[in-house]
């Protein structure tokens, strides 16, 4: 094996295809199994979630089989949203987490994320050391210690309780109109749940998953669906979450999409007003709008960028002690709620400062003005990824020999999809789109 299997969000790709094959998950699990199950004087546990593709129960037989074979106890929870095998993780006193999902990629895809015992994703090096554990041979476990498989039916309803625990006490959503959308996912059941239960009127799209149409023309990938229903309905807030959501995108009352740079403006403003911002600064990454800096730097908070990936986001919130943080994308991590992105709780955040304000969703979303961003996404084959193409090289050149001074350039590889995002922002619109679509051209012409 020579591939890479480890990307910027665990292991994905095409379900039966490379390195998302039923073998590969096996090796996988036993691989993790050993990699944690290092104290062999107690029992050790492992927590499994999964969302609603049909490939999870391949995945989650194999990885179960893996796990098992080392002697480690699974304890599987079902579908569930990625903050769950986080939250569970530490409370149920495993060893590891582990959650089957592609996030907001296509039913053809599923992956693998694993959690440490603290519920925080893997490090770059251990799960580099689980990767030169599936190349070796693998301890097995003694025949009378192989571990146990066990269905845990309320895995849910623990989460739910966690989550409504993050809403303002003697708060409610009574009289608001909230249109959900659970992209098919594995917040299909938990999030309406939520929101009924604190009292919203809730309208419900994108919770009819059959295996084939997770992130289909709806949740955060696709927010246009729950912004006409937002319309529609005449509702308060719509709320967007991906496949296993992690993340979110908001709607306004009259359809506009907000995200998570205008979302984490809002929290970072209000928790530094309330002391409760810890030392003063936030983690955005990369990709977030350069319009966020200013206006964090009016009210003495600290920005720390850091590479694509929410798990980067969490390294970088624990190196430097602080608890806010997130992407433009939606992840929205909140460490005195959860280890990881949570679409859930940061609606609920975003809907208790509407209750506190009594303001309406728009003029809680407009926090900054935006510098001019356009982002375009290259596809292309595995493994021929054509940035080193000389054309594309000059044209690269020539992008940024233009935006000099005048705006910046991004270019990157998706680290969980054969695509390249080519992203640039300037206040000179025309330059930007033609510098942009100068760069994509020649991707596409592949000289």
């Amino acid at each position: 094996m020579t591939q890479k299997l480890f990307g910027t969000d665990g292991v994905r790709g095409r379900a039966n295809g490379f390195p998302m094959t039923a073998e590969m998950a096996l090796r996988l699990g036993a691989a993790a199994g050993r990699f944690f199950r290092r104290d062999r004087s107690r029992v050790h546990r492992v927590v499994i979630g999964k969302d609603t593709r049909l490939s999870g129960y391949m995945i989650e037989n194999a990885l179960t089989a893996g796990f098992t074979s080392t002697g480690m106890n699974v304890l599987l929870l079902g579908p569930v949203p990625t903050p769950a095998v986080g939250l569970l993780t530490p409370s149920m006193r495993a060893d590891v987490g582990a959650m089957i999902s592609a996030s907001h990629n296509s039913a053809t895809d599923n992956g693998i994320k694993f959690f440490g015992p603290d519920g925080f994703k893997l490090s770059d090096e251990a799960e580099a050391e689980i990767e030169a554990l599936i190349a070796s041979d693998i301890q097995l476990a003694q025949a009378e210690n192989i571990g146990r498989a066990k269905r845990i039916d309320d895995g849910r309803f623990r989460y739910l309780e966690r989550v409504k625990n993050t809403f303002p006490a003697g708060h409610r959503l009574d009289g608001l109109k909230v249109v959900i959308d659970c992209a098919n996912g594995a917040a299909y059941r938990a999030a309406p749940e939520v929101l009924w239960e604190l009292g919203a009127d809730v309208i419900s799209i994108g919770v009819t998953p059959d295996g084939f149409n997770i992130n289909d023309g709806v949740g955060a990938t696709a927010p246009s669906a729950a912004a006409a229903k937002v319309k529609e309905t005449g509702a308060d807030l719509g709320i967007c979450l991906d496949g296993d959501a992690d993340r979110v995108m908001l709607i306004d009352e009259t359809g506009a999409v907000i995200d998570g740079d205008q979302i984490m403006a809002l929290f970072a403003n209000r928790w530094a007003i309330e002391g409760l911002l810890k030392n003063q600064a936030i983690v955005a990454t990369v990709m977030s709008n350069l319009g966020l800096e200013p206006y964090l730097a009016k009210r003495a908070i600290r920005l720390h960028r850091t590479p694509v990936g929410d798990r980067y986001v969490v390294e970088a919130m624990r190196t430097h002690g602080l608890n806010l943080g997130g992407e433009q994308s939606g992840h929205i991590v909140m460490t005195d709620y959860a280890t990881t992105g949570d679409g859930l709780i940061a609606s609920l955040q975003f809907l208790a400062e509407m209750v506190r304000m009594d303001r309406p969703a728009s003029a809680l979303a407009r926090n900054f003005d935006r510098v001019p961003q356009l982002l375009k996404n290259v596809h292309y084959a595995d493994g021929q990824a054509p940035l080193d193409l000389p054309g594309v090289r000059a044209a690269i050149a020539a992008g940024e020999a233009k935006l000099n001074g005048h705006g910046r350039l991004l270019i990157r590889e998706s680290g969980t999809e054969p695509v390249i995002r080519v992203m640039a922002e300037a206040e000179d619109e025309v330059l930007m789109v033609s510098v942009v679509d100068d760069i994509v051209g020649a991707m596409d012409a592949g000289v």
